[in-house]
């Protein structure tokens, strides 16, 4: 007589490495999770002090003697702008900007304002115009720098921010 055949199954130990090698890659991945987190909340801050920066530099770009969305006064004279050259554009003293720098802060909705508020403010934008050692009084670009930094409660001059973005552009005023 013959015997039926055995029916197909996995033996205990088989299912209990199946249910530890699952779990070790659950486990990895759910490490991961903090990391990805962390990276998207630097790239979203990186590309939101990006956005500011580009906003300040077309609004400078658009204004004769200030720009018309943040209120930053432009220098008439390229050579008028004190003595800071490349690459010291954004002068410190004793640990805090420099009063020839301009100072703006920004919330989470992109909103300017000239003075900072603990309970808004994210970012803070620092716009200093360079002196143009090329230039003559009535000809030549106007130089700035323009460095967002992040959180807006740190002054850079003071100590390193979480992030910062940083941009140099020539205004055409001729």
């Amino acid at each position: 007589m013959k015997k039926p055949p055995a029916a197909a199954a996995f033996s205990l130990v088989e299912l209990t490495l199946a249910i530890g090698v699952a779990a070790l890659c659950l486990v990895t991945v759910v490490a991961l999770v903090p990391v990805a987190a962390l990276t998207n909340r630097n790239a979203t801050s990186q590309t939101a002090a990006t956005n500011i920066a580009a906003l300040a530099i077309a609004d400078l770009r658009a204004a004769t003697t200030a720009s018309p969305m943040l209120g930053i006064t432009v220098p008439t004279d390229p050579t008028s702008p004190p003595q800071f050259v490349p690459p010291d554009v954004v002068p410190c003293n004793s640990g805090h900007t420099s009063i020839t720098s301009q100072v703006r802060y920004f919330d989470s909705s992109g909103q300017a304002n000239a003075s900072f508020n603990s309970s808004s403010s994210l970012y803070r934008l620092t716009v200093t115009f360079v002196k143009n050692t090329t230039a003559t009084a009535t000809t030549g670009a106007t130089y700035i720098n323009v460095k967002v930094t992040w959180p807006a409660a740190i002054d850079p001059c003071a100590i390193t921010a979480s992030g910062s973005v940083e941009m140099f552009a020539a205004l055409n005023r001729n």
